[in-house]
């Protein structure tokens, strides 16, 4: 009877673990992906909305002063750009090898709340579209796999993103790079396994490994190689 009753017991269990396990997955492959999509959207209308209002910085020199009849003053200083806001949207990124659709928010600092509504840059590594090394993290899998296809990523595509008032397109240089995480010489200004060589306008992309799991990191590197305001159109990059 003892007997009986344990595995009865144990099957119950078993039973009963099997519907976690179901139930996790469902969780992993369904709702982390709508809650992901709404998300994502809501930053995608905050960044739009901002960028229809005029919101957006452009650099511009102090006016110089009418000062007589004699040489002109040298133009002042342009102010600095001001810091991406930590958790915030500031820029659109998209990668035509991974279909038309394929159009993500990229938001200042890369933890784990922020990733589960776009893409994140590395806080500390350079401003997009300028000299050292913008790096940008995403998940592989889960909260809308944004980098699901990132082994498809060859040399020469384009990674093309917006601040709004100018489009910037890169170019990668290699195939995918697998390394272990806390290597953080992938994002350094110049990195060493990039193929670069000195200092430029680069750009680092980095994500999970393998598909389901996160012993390792893809990387790839690109370089800056074209800039256009938004007012000419999408670049060329969309269309090739």
């Amino acid at each position: 009877m003892s007997l009986r009753l344990f595995v009865r017991s144990f099957s119950e269990l078993c039973i009963t673990v099997g519907a976690l396990i179901i139930l996790f997955v469902l969780y992993m492959l369904f709702w982390t992906g709508v809650k992901a999509a709404g998300a994502t959207e809501g930053e995608i209308d905050t960044l739009r909305s901002r960028w229809a209002q005029g919101a957006v910085f452009v650099p511009t020199p102090a006016p110089a002063s009418d000062s007589g009849p004699g040489p002109a003053p040298a133009p002042g200083p342009v102010p600095a750009a001001p810091a991406y806001r930590d958790g915030k949207p500031f820029a659109m990124m998209y990668i035509p090898r991974f279909g038309k659709g394929w159009e993500w928010p990229v938001l200042e600092n890369t933890a784990v709340r922020t990733l589960q509504k776009g893409l994140g840059h590395y806080a500390g590594t350079a401003r997009l579209g300028e000299t050292g090394n913008f790096a940008v993290a995403g998940h592989r899998r889960t909260y809308g796999d944004p980098f699901k296809d990132f082994p498809r990523l060859r040399p020469g595509d384009a990674v093309v993103l917006t601040d709004g008032t100018t489009w910037f397109t890169y170019r990668i240089g290699k195939r995918p790079y697998r390394t272990v995480p806390g290597d953080t010489a992938v994002i350094d200004p110049v990195p060493r396994k990039s193929g670069f060589d000195g200092p430029g306008r680069y750009l680092t992309l980095t994500t999970c490994e393998p598909e389901w799991g996160s012993s390792h990191r893809l990387i790839v590197w690109a370089h800056l190689d074209a800039t256009q305001p938004v007012t000419d159109g999408r670049p060329a990059a969309f269309h090739s």
